[in-house]
């Protein structure tokens, strides 16, 4: 199959970012889940659900604990909206690597808090940040995605395969390549995340910053060879 040139696709957009913010969901994930807690900071979904189960149970003290990071994710998609209306035009042009510098900030901070501070403190932090990149990081070159969950990239990957494999379309198959790559991040940053926070506790959060330097990095890069 002849390759589709992607050489003019926007940088945040690009399938290797992509797979990089991927990594950086799937460890938040885990990380929450094997070391603060037991939950997935990201899953916002589940959540939702909690808050109407413990609101029928009447257990109002649960149903606080489920509201919050779900507060904390409007707030996420709020302040993203804010960087890029209310900063001056220079840096709304740079809005996406302002978002990326707080993260990795964030997650510098985090990887501070020790294991005796209430897990729910850091899982609300890490539901806010994960919101932010939600809201910033939307296109995969051509098509809306996920960085910080799966089921949509699932869905689109297998639609696209079956397009490609019972149309004979390569634009599909191509789409299918993609959209796969980014639930293999995902699964790679689950598997660092759960390996690293076993082994390193709480400080381990630090890998996801270090994947977003190498993610504004790699920005950098691309800019510069279409300048």
């Amino acid at each position: 199959m002849k390759k589709t040139d992607h050489s003019n696709t926007i940088p945040f957009e690009s399938v290797k970012v992509g797979i990089l913010l991927a990594i950086v969901g799937g460890f938040l994930d885990a990380y929450t889940f094997v070391g603060r807690g037991g939950v997935f900071a990201n899953a916002q979904t589940g959540n939702i659900v909690l808050i109407g189960i413990e609101i029928y149970n009447r257990n109002f003290h649960k149903t606080l604990f489920a509201v919050a990071p779900v507060l904390a994710c409007i707030l996420g998609v709020i302040f993203v909206e804010i960087i890029k209306e209310k900063c001056p035009k220079k840096l709304a042009e740079e809005s996406e690597t302002v978002i990326i510098i707080v993260e990795i900030i964030i997650f510098f901070f985090i990887g501070f808090i020790p294991k005796s501070v209430n897990d729910s403190i850091v899982n609300i932090i890490v539901a806010f940040v994960s919101s932010v990149q939600i809201a910033s990081f939307r296109r995969l070159v051509d098509s809306p995605y996920s960085t910080t969950m799966c089921t949509g990239n699932l869905r689109t990957a297998t639609q696209s395969a079956y397009i490609a494999i019972t149309k004979k379309n390569e634009k599909a198959f191509e789409k299918s390549i993609r959209y796969f790559k980014i639930v293999g991040g995902f699964l790679i940053g689950g598997f660092l995340g759960a390996m690293m926070t076993s082994y390193f506790g709480v400080s381990s959060i630090w890998f996801a910053s270090i994947v977003l330097i190498i993610t504004v990095i790699v920005v950098k890069i691309d800019k510069r060879k279409h300048a």
